[in-house]
């Protein structure tokens, strides 16, 4: 497998038998040989994506000390700003040469929930910025929606299996700007090679080299999207939750050639999670004699508790 493989949302949409199942058995089988695709017939549309670049650029031209009022102590960068370096890979000292926002889920009907998650943080230098990432957030979880009903029919479950677990999950939207390089970083990427914590990333911004995937050879692929297309992964808690049938793959962020170094590069990943409450026990139908049960039962709340520290951004 040397390059990603290219999907449409819209085949699966349809009401055609033979074209969803042709979305079904395409993405189940890129998930279990690369983890990645590129996928056609999402939800957004040109225009909202537009407005966020927009919106997100102006964000992160801010003087950094109005960011810096928007990064909050004491919850893990789960919202709000984290300033440049301040995440890194697991098991790496250097910081990624970044920094981002974070968008959370706009809770409905659960008022326990409610509680659990830190509330969204308002920029008050840009209201549109607020509504535009509120916004993308939806159609986002919308479109994850669809693909984990295809994953769900791939898997032998029933369409609708992971719907209750991803409503009102603890989903993070993440706008991201790599500034433009000024040194030499000493051993530092924008994003060091890591998996992703969650059950699917769905990314925006791969259109053009840097995002980088490793496949079963141990090779580094370029990850390039179409202009109309997403990235989406699989994260560890739906490799776990799978028996690792379908592949949490490492992937990076690479420096761009040193011609460019003078350019920021922007990208949104939509992290989808489910609530913290789901349990990532092994599926019993991935489980047989020639794939034995890898995991110990746990809860995704747990898991993601885990990750978090081990990259830093809780401190124990």
């Amino acid at each position: 497998m040397n390059k990603v493989p290219s999907v449409d949302l819209k085949d699966f949409l349809s009401d055609d038998p033979a074209r969803k199942q042709k979305f079904i058995d395409e993405i189940g089988k890129a998930y279990e040989d690369i983890g990645f695709v590129a996928l056609k017939g999402h939800f957004l549309s040109d225009e909202l994506i537009d407005d966020l670049y927009s919106e997100i650029k102006k964000f992160f031209n801010l003087p950094q000390e109005i960011k810096d009022q928007y990064e909050i102590e004491g919850i893990g960068g789960q919202r709000g700003y984290t300033s440049f370096g301040k995440e890194h890979a697991k098991g790496r000292k250097e910081g990624d040469l970044k920094e981002f926002w974070h968008f959370g889920q706009y809770v409905e009907d659960n008022p326990k929930l409610e509680k659990e998650y830190p509330p969204n943080v308002a920029v008050k230098e840009l209201p549109k910025f607020n509504e535009v990432g509120k916004e993308t957030y939806k159609q986002l979880e919308k479109t994850a929606k669809y693909v984990l009903r295809a994953l769900a029919l791939h898997l032998d479950l029933e369409e609708t299996y992971f719907d209750k677990y991803i409503k009102n999950g603890n989903s993070i939207l993440r706008p991201i700007h790599y500034p433009p390089i000024i040194t030499e970083p000493k051993n530092a990427v924008r994003a060091a090679a890591h998996g992703d914590i969650n059950l699917i990333t769905l990314l925006m911004g791969a259109q053009g080299r840097g995002l980088q995937v490793q496949n079963h050879e141990g090779e580094w692929i370029d990850a390039i999207a179409e202009p109309d297309e997403l990235m989406i992964n699989v994260g560890d808690m739906l490799s776990r939750h799978t028996n690792n049938k379908l592949k949490s793959t490492i992937h990076q962020v690479i420096n761009p050639p040193k011609e460019l170094w003078g350019t920021s590069r922007y990208s949104v990943p939509f992290f989808m999670h489910p609530i913290s409450d789901m349990p990532l026990d092994v599926l019993d139908n991935c489980v047989d004699n020639e794939h034995p049960k890898l995991y110990e039962d746990i809860t995704a709340g747990e898991f993601l508790h885990e990750r978090l520290i081990e990259l830093g951004l809780i401190k124990v």
